[in-house]
């Protein structure tokens, strides 16, 4: 089925969405992670749209949504959790699943902190809610920024956003890295090498204490709602480790966990089968 671009105003700032599927289908609401935008669930849409409504953002400051500089806009996730849910209401979203992978996560599961009744499932791609999920060697730069931002400690987290570091991103745990398209990784960091980018970025890393502090809440609420969880996560991510998978079972003893053999954007070389995984689960666990 076709995918359509479009585009939809929220609090005056204009966000890009790619959609496909019957108007009337059950809602997947794919949110993406950093450094990327809608464009990662390229491979995915085509695979369940037939199925399903498929609704991907970008969120402000990424991709094709606006990005106003941080003088004129506040960059945290509490700010781009509430245009998420507001985005859904200009749709008229009201029940949707949610998939997300990386700041996705945090920014999807504020949104089910605050509208509980309209999560009908969650599906994680390495989009963590556990402290141990937290790699330790790659958080260490980004701990010691949210801790005590100074130009010191923003020089090592800089490094993430040139074109080496979102390749690293791409291409850490994947056996085969012929099979990740160039054209993925390059496409992320002509963006991110935008006019201002660097300080939008900056803003919103230094703000992911925010999420962490938030992580207790996020188990509240899989433990309260009992919300059906998939987690397909890519196995050899050192950003999100598999630990993060595994803790769901804590709080969802019904969570399903596949660790899969790639790393941190496992859409790129296991579409087909994530797709396939989320088909069956959604169909068993989904309440019509």
């Amino acid at each position: 089925m076709p995918t359509a671009h479009r585009t939809v105003t929220v609090q005056g700032h204009e966000i890009a969405y790619r959609e496909a599927g019957p108007a009337d289908a059950p809602v997947l609401l794919l949110l993406h992670g950093f450094p990327s935008s809608s464009h990662m669930f390229r491979d995915l849409i085509p695979l369940l749209a037939d199925r399903y409504r498929v609704v991907a953002p970008d969120h402000v400051g990424f991709g094709r949504s606006a990005t106003p500089p941080p003088t004129d806009f506040a960059y945290t996730f509490e700010t781009l959790a509430a245009l998420t849910g507001e985005f859904t209401e200009t749709l008229g979203l009201d029940r949707f699943a949610l998939y997300v992978q990386d700041y996705g996560a945090p920014i999807g599961l504020r949104l089910a902190l605050a509208h509980p009744d309209r999560v009908t499932a969650v599906v994680t791609q390495n989009g963590n809610a556990y402290e141990e999920g937290l790699g330790k060697e790659a958080w260490a730069p980004v701990l010691d920024l949210v801790a005590h931002r100074t130009p010191e400690t923003e020089a090592p987290v800089r490094e993430i956003y040139t074109l080496d570091g979102i390749k690293w991103q791409y291409l850490h745990g994947v056996p085969d890295p012929s099979l990740v398209s160039p054209d993925a990784y390059e496409h992320d960091a002509a963006l991110i090498a935008r006019p201002g980018q660097a300080e939008i970025q900056l803003d919103l890393i230094s703000d992911y204490g925010s999420n962490i502090a938030l992580y207790p809440a996020f188990q509240a609420y899989f433990r309260e709602s009992r919300v059906p969880l998939l987690a397909t996560w890519g196995a050899h991510d050192e950003i999100f480790v598999p630990a993060g998978a595994l803790a769901f079972q804590r709080d969802l003893p019904e969570a399903e966990v596949h660790l899969l053999p790639t790393g941190h954007f496992a859409l790129e070389t296991h579409a087909d089968r994530i797709a396939a995984l989320m088909r069956d689960f959604l169909a068993r666990r989904l309440t019509p």
